[in-house]
């Protein structure tokens, strides 16, 4: 085992920076090797510093924890652990209890931050650890990209595109909701945008301000309505806007 490691924390809120370091600073073991606010700042910091530990916070203003290790999945080939730091409690342990990664619930009690600790000492002190980080980032992110995790008000789902048939966004609740394949409904994240939904996968398809449809299960247009295939075909409520229409006739063309 090493002397020494370096661990670098990625947190928005200056408040979680200053907790982890001074915690950290009573871990003779590990020094601290930087801290960032932004999720491209802390990318940055990765490649340059390559640590041993990294704290990473699931949600900040760029993008989150999440998508920040997908963009660097293929560049990290040294044995880091990561520690997703978060103020929401259950927000994504079923995912993480399926992977490696480890979990700080924010805000920590001392036993709990030596338990993390305690537990990456230990890890690292093993054989496997060259093969541990990619293993889990293999069980978070899977080859097949049609699998994604979709962040909703319970915590991230783990979705496949063909679950989808759309999502609708009731301005009376002012949230989005995803209605799935096996007819049940499941509301998103408060304040999840139209653009954040479209970025999860190039199927998914806006058809007006309400509603974004998976694009797999449109079946036809007629004149402006959305008619699916099933399991969704009952659904006549799917009409395209006319600032959409043209973008989705070209989309459904393509198909």
């Amino acid at each position: 085992m090493k002397d020494q490691f370096s661990a670098i924390i990625i947190d928005d809120e200056i408040i979680g920076i200053s907790n982890l370091c001074t915690s950290l600073e009573s871990i003779s073991k590990i020094s601290i090797g930087g801290t960032a606010q932004t999720a491209n700042k802390g990318k940055e910091l990765i490649l340059e510093r390559r640590p041993d530990l990294l704290f990473l916070d699931v949600e900040m203003p760029d993008m989150s924890g999440l998508e920040l290790l997908r963009e660097l999945k293929d560049a990290i080939n040294w044995p880091m652990q990561v520690v997703f730091y978060t103020a929401y409690d259950k927000y994504l342990l079923n995912a993480l209890r399926e992977s490696a990664f480890d979990f700080l619930l924010k805000p920590y009690t001392n036993s709990e931050f030596l338990l993390v600790i305690n537990r990456f000492l230990t890890h690292m002190g093993s054989k496997d650890k060259e093969a541990s980080l990619l293993e889990s980032l293999s069980n978070l992110f899977p080859r097949d990209h049609s699998y994604f995790l979709i962040a909703t008000i319970r915590g991230y789902k783990a979705l496949r595109e063909e679950d989808i048939g759309y999502f609708q966004y009731i301005k009376e609740k002012k949230h989005w909701y995803v209605m799935l394949q096996n007819q049940s409904c499941i509301q998103l994240k408060r304040n999840t945008s139209a653009e954040d939904i479209l970025k999860l996968s190039s199927s998914f398809t806006q058809i007006s301000q309400q509603y974004i449809i998976n694009i797999a299960y449109l079946g036809m247009i007629e004149g402006k309505k959305c008619i699916m295939q099933p399991p969704f075909e009952k659904i006549d409520k799917l009409i395209i806007s006319r600032n959409f229409f043209n973008s989705v006739q070209d989309r459904f063309f393509m198909i």
